[in-house]
This record gives structure tokens, C-alpha cells and sequence, in this order.
């Protein structure tokens, strides 16, 4: 599904990433390891064509994405990467339905599809009842759980988190957790967590620990 090659990243005269190569298979679910600084955010980053590359070339689901023009990558972006951040980034004038939403009418989908399709996901994170609630009248947890099910409207190749669960209490971080592989068991999910939490990443199908820019 994924597969990065010579990945080189510097920001001035740091370099923070020092040629990473790997490989993620579909139906994956990866964790990314490390110290604070050991590059992984932005490795993370570039996996999901937020930010480029110095040099190195980044292939996802059969297209090399390195080669794509701005309009196309921000096309493809849409269409195949799904994101969950550590925070949730709902939009507070919207419904949890409405938020879901979002990325598949950009794509310029049908609106009854896109409903239905939101409404199946939000159902399977546990909030059917809390499809009409604003984020400010949602629990962290439940917050978090509507920015899974947009990270997934699009059907994405790959659904990439950035400690996802890390704002969370004990609760609601197992809850979280549980739903990745659900993803990965009921929809054959890829996913890549980058994450601080050594339960979480000792549960995924690979562990990759990256220090000062390398993966060890």
C-alpha cells in the first residue's frame, strides 16, 4: 500500500529525516515509535503528502505521488489518505454528521450517498445517538470518534494518526485503540499510528522505531 524509498527531510541545516525506506502493506496496522525528535511526525507527514520530500520518491496504492502537481495531489490526498490527529479539528458550527461529511463533498459526492455513509460509520463508532451534536456537546472521546469516522468518508488507501489517543483518558484511549483494529479486521484498514503509547504500539501487526531521523 505504501512504499517510501531514500525519504530525505530537512528543515535549514538539521536534517531530520536521514533516507528512511519502508514498506506497509494493505490491511496493516503500523506503529512508528521514538523518542521526542526522532522524526516522526514528519515522516508521517510526508507519508501523507502534507509535506515533501528533499529527495526520495513515495509510492501509495500504485501511484507514485512525488510526480503529482499540486491541483492532482491535493486531489489524491483527498481521496486516498484519511487523517486523525491527537486533536480532533471538528469544525464547532457543524453536527458530528455534518463534520463527517465535509471531506466527501469536496470530492464532489453524492449528498445522499455521503449522508448514508456517515451515518453507517458514526453508527459503527458507537454514536448513533449523537449524530445532531455539536463538538462542544460531545466528550473528547466522542469528538475523537467523529474524526475517525471522517478520516474514513472517502474509503482511504491508508488512514494515518498522530497520537491519536493521547488527549484521552484510560477509557476512552482503549476505546480508540479498538476501533484501529476493527478498521483493519472489518474493512481490511491500512493504518499508521505514530504514537508514544508502548501498549498501543505493542498491540499493532509491526512496530518501527525510528531514532534521530533513522529507523533502528
Amino acid at each position: 500500500m505504501i512504499k517510501a524509498q531514500n525519504i530525505r527531510k530537512s528543515f535549514g541545516s538539521l536534517e531530520v529525516l536521514k533516507g528512511i525506506s519502508l514498506e506497509v502493506a494493505k490491511g496493516e496496522v503500523v506503529a512508528i515509535v521514538g523518542a521526542s525528535g526522532a522524526g516522526k511526525t514528519t515522516l508521517l507527514q510526508i507519508l501523507g503528502t502534507l509535506s515533501s520530500a528533499d529527495s526520495g520518491t513515495l509510492e501509495i496504492d500504485g501511484t507514485q505521488v512525488t510526480t503529482l502537481g499540486d491541483k492532482a495531489l491535493s486531489q489524491f490526498r483527498n481521496e486516498h489518505i484519511g487523517f486523525v490527529f491527537q486533536f480532533h479539528h471538528l469544525l464547532p458550527e457543524f453536527s458530528a454528521l455534518e463534520n463527517v461529511c465535509i471531506p466527501a463533498f469536496i470530492a464532489h459526492r453524492d449528498r445522499k450517498e455521503v449522508e448514508a455513509r456517515a451515518r453507517e460509520l458514526l453508527e459503527m463508532m458507537g454514536l448513533s445517538e449523537r449524530l445532531h451534536h455539536k463538538p462542544a456537546q460531545l466528550s473528547g472521546g466522542e469528538q475523537q470518534r467523529v474524526a475517525i469516522a471522517r478520516a474514513l468518508i472517502n474509503n482511504p488507501s491508508v488512514l494515518l494518526a498522530d497520537e491519536p489517543s493521547g488527549n484521552l483518558d484510560t477509557r476512552n484511549r482503549d476505546e480508540i485503540h479498538r476501533i484501529f483494529f476493527e478498521l483493519r479486521d472489518k474493512l481490511g484498514q491500512t493504518v499508521i499510528i505514530v504514537t508514544h503509547d508502548e501498549g498501543l504500539a505493542s498491540m499493532t501487526d509491526r512496530k518501527i522505531t525510528m531514532s534521530d531521523g533513522e529507523i533502528l
